[in-house]
Order: C-alpha cells, then sequence, then structure tokens
C-alpha cells in the first residue's frame, strides 16, 4: 500500500459524517466559543496521532490495537481490545449509514425508503470494494478522499465570504464552561486514529511511510476542520441549528446546486468512513482467528466480509422501521471505541520511550476523562469484555491440554 493511499485511509476514518451535523451542534451549545474546543480537540489529535504512529511503527501487524494491548499486557488484554474494535464497527456501521442516508433522502425529498436504500447501497459498496482486495479498497479510498476534501474546501471558501461579524458576538453567549458540551459533542468528528492501525503491515515501509500517512492526514484534517468551524459560525450564526447545516453553508456559497452537491458529500463522507474502518476490521478479524481467540470462519477476509454484511442488514432492518434508534447505536459505538483508545495509549505509555512515550501519558489521560463520560453505555465494552476474556481463558486451557484426560482443566478454565 502506497502512502498517498494510507493517508486518505486516515483522512477517510477521521472526516467521518459527524460534520454534516456535528459542526452547527457545537456552535449552537457554545456560541463562536465553539471554535476553542475544536483547536482543543486537533491539539490533543497531536499526542494521539504521534503514538499511533509510534504504534504502529513498532508492531506493525495486522492485530493492530489489539496487537498493542497484547504486546504490553498479555493476550487476554489483547483479544478484549480486538473484540471492543470489531464490536464498534459491526454496531457502527449501520448507524452511520443510516446517518448518510437520511441526510441524501432530506436533500433529495426521497424519504425514509431513500434513506434506507443509500444507507445500504453504501454498505454494499463497502464489504465489495474490501472482497476484491485491498488494491481496491484504497484505490476507493484515495478517490473517495481527494473528492471529499475538494467538495469540503469547495464549501469552505465559497460560504467565508458571506460571513457576519455579528455572528461573532457574543463570543461566549452560554459561559466559559459551555465549550466543554461543544468539545463533547465533537469527540466523534475525531475517532479515527486507529483504524488503520490494522493495515500498517500492508505498506511496503511502515517505519518510514506510517509517519508520514499518518500527519499528512493530520494537517489536512486540521485545515479543513477550523475552516468548517469558522464558516458554520460565521456563516449560519449560532442559532438553532438546522438538520443539513452543511448543505446550508454549500448553499450560501455556491445557490441550490451546492445543496444538490452535498447530497453527493454526504455519500463520500459515510463511505469513506465505513471503507476505513471495514478495511481494519477485516485485517484484525483474521489475525484474531488465528490467534484463536475468534472463529477460524474469520481467517478467511471474504468470510469476516460476509458475516460482517449479514450483521450489518440485520441491524438495518430494525434502524429502517425505527424499532430501535441511531442515537443508542453511536453511543454504543462510541463507548467501544473510546475503551480501544483508553487501552491503546495505556499501552504506548507501557512499551514506548522518550518523547512518544510523554505523547502517549497525555493522550491517556484525555481518553480516560472522556470514557468516563459514556455513562450506561460503559457496559457494552465491559460485556465484551467479559465475553472475549472467557473465550481466551478457555482457549488458553485447551492450548495448555497435551492429553486425553485433560477435559477437567477445560472445565474448569471455563467456568472460572
Amino acid at each position: 500500500m502506497t502512502t498517498r493511499a494510507g493517508t486518505a485511509l486516515y483522512v477517510g476514518a477521521v472526516l467521518g459524517p459527524g460534520v454534516l451535523l456535528l459542526p452547527a451542534l457545537a456552535a449552537h451549545a457554545a456560541g463562536p466559543a465553539s471554535v476553542i474546543a475544536w483547536a482543543a480537540l486537533l491539539a490533543l489529535s497531536v499526542p494521539l496521532a504521534a503514538t499511533f504512529a509510534a504504534l504502529g511503527v513498532r508492531l506493525p501487524e495486522a492485530g493492530g490495537t489489539a496487537a498493542y494491548a497484547r504486546a504490553a499486557f498479555g493476550p487476554r488484554a489483547g483479544a478484549v481490545t480486538g473484540w471492543w474494535f470489531l464490536t464498534g464497527v459491526v454496531v457502527g456501521a449501520p448507524a452511520v449509514a443510516m446517518i448518510g442516508g437520511g441526510y441524501v433522502a432530506g436533500l433529495l425529498g426521497t424519504g425514509r425508503a431513500g434513506a434506507v436504500a443509500a444507507a445500504a447501497g453504501m454498505m454494499a459498496t463497502v464489504v465489495a470494494a474490501n472482497a476484491a482486495g485491498l488494491k481496491t479498497t484504497a484505490r476507493l479510498q484515495l478517490a473517495l478522499a481527494g473528492v471529499l476534501g475538494a467538495l469540503v474546501l469547495v464549501a469552505i471558501v465559497a460560504a467565508l465570504p458571506e460571513s457576519r461579524a455579528d455572528h461573532w458576538t457574543p463570543f461566549a453567549p452560554h459561559g466559559w464552561a459551555a465549550i466543554g458540551t461543544a468539545a463533547s459533542l465533537l469527540m466523534l468528528s475525531f475517532v479515527g486514529w486507529e483504524a488503520v492501525s490494522h493495515l500498517a503491515g500492508e505498506l511496503r515501509d511502515p517505519a518510514r511511510q506510517l509517519p508520514r500517512a499518518i500527519f499528512g492526514a493530520l494537517a489536512i484534517v486540521v485545515v479543513l476542520y477550523l475552516g468548517l468551524a469558522v464558516a458554520t459560525v460565521g456563516v449560519l450564526g449560532t442559532a438553532a441549528p438546522s438538520d443539513v447545516p452543511l448543505a446550508d453553508l454549500m448553499g450560501a456559497g455556491l445557490g441550490a446546486p451546492g445543496r444538490t452537491a452535498t447530497a453527493v458529500l454526504a455519500v463520500l463522507l459515510t463511505t469513506g468512513t465505513m471503507n476505513a474502518y471495514v478495511a481494519g476490521a477485516a485485517n484484525l478479524a483474521g489475525a484474531l482467528a488465528r490467534d484463536g481467540v475468534a472463529p477460524a470462519m474469520l481467517a478467511r477476509p471474504r468470510r469476516a466480509l460476509a458475516l460482517f454484511a449479514l450483521l450489518g442488514a440485520a441491524l438495518l432492518v430494525p434502524l429502517a422501521a425505527d424499532a430501535i434508534g441511531v442515537e443508542g447505536l453511536i453511543r454504543a459505538c462510541s463507548a467501544c471505541f473510546v475503551a480501544v483508545y483508553v487501552i491503546a495509549t495505556a499501552a504506548g505509555v507501557r512499551i514506548l520511550a522518550g518523547g512518544t512515550r510523554g505523547a502517549a501519558a497525555v493522550a491517556f489521560a484525555a481518553v480516560t476523562v472522556v470514557f468516563a463520560f459514556s455513562g450506561l453505555f460503559l457496559l457494552v465494552p465491559a460485556v465484551i469484555a467479559a465475553v472475549a476474556a472467557h473465550r481466551t481463558r478457555t482457549t488458553r486451557a485447551r492450548e495448555r491440554c497435551s492429553v486425553p484426560d485433560c477435559s477437567d482443566s477445560v472445565a474448569v478454565a471455563t467456568s472460572r
């Protein structure tokens, strides 16, 4: 995989569908001071990106975050981390697809059926691209990231001349504490630095390419996110947010064609994010299967993708029928991924050295605070951890068995 493809995968993973709505929600929560929340989270992204770059160079394996946890804390921690990541992808992909599909349907006037059809189409595209192989996935992501970055940049540049100075006063209408509320809303837009770690081994020279890919993506994300934050406040103001704020921003600069183009942008944002995460999840599933802590069938990428498609469809049906909510799935997904961040940054503190160890310590402290605000959704990674740890104990007991009458020891390990 080339450095450009790696950069594109990172851009797609971080610059997700959250930008369709979250900038306006943050501006409504904290007023113009929301730009401080954006800047703070972008600053946090530096040690986070540095940590994952250093870990990826140190352990360029398909296991990614699971490999980091295993190296630092043992096989059980590795298995738990891997299952947190897989659960986050399985639970989050249908919800993210429905967010993107809803945006498309709202702009094109196709209703609920159109939203579901768009969501299903995006999921099918991602599965098909990954089934065709990593080269196809990387090419798709390179194209998506290029068009995506260009469209967001056009939206910002075209809209900024429509800014109004009075939208910036008062600067902190809800008090300075509201910046924290805005930051918590925006956190979903800063998850993604761990996604491509599972593909580090596919780079020709991870030690050289991975830092370039990560920090190249970080530079792109900084420009686009700060531009969006400033344009959202300056052009749209901080009143009650629209259901389609990015479309309003595009429309301010480009008129009706800009609003229509946002439907294309919504598809690119959603597909790009899912593509990066599903590619990483397929590699991780194979690594877990080879370690014996996941079903052996997952060792074959196409079988893992088939299972992902099946589970995604199973969740998409109740989402389409409003039997379950998108918000609940997103919060469960976020809890799993923040748990991955906590253990991966803790692994960085343990196995890295020098400046990168310091960066890992800063990142660990920050994501631990965020994790504490997951509320009842902390139960999701807790349950996954219990199941994964149980399976690991059973697997290790069986591996130690070398005589026919060892079934008792396996039973004891299973019962603990």
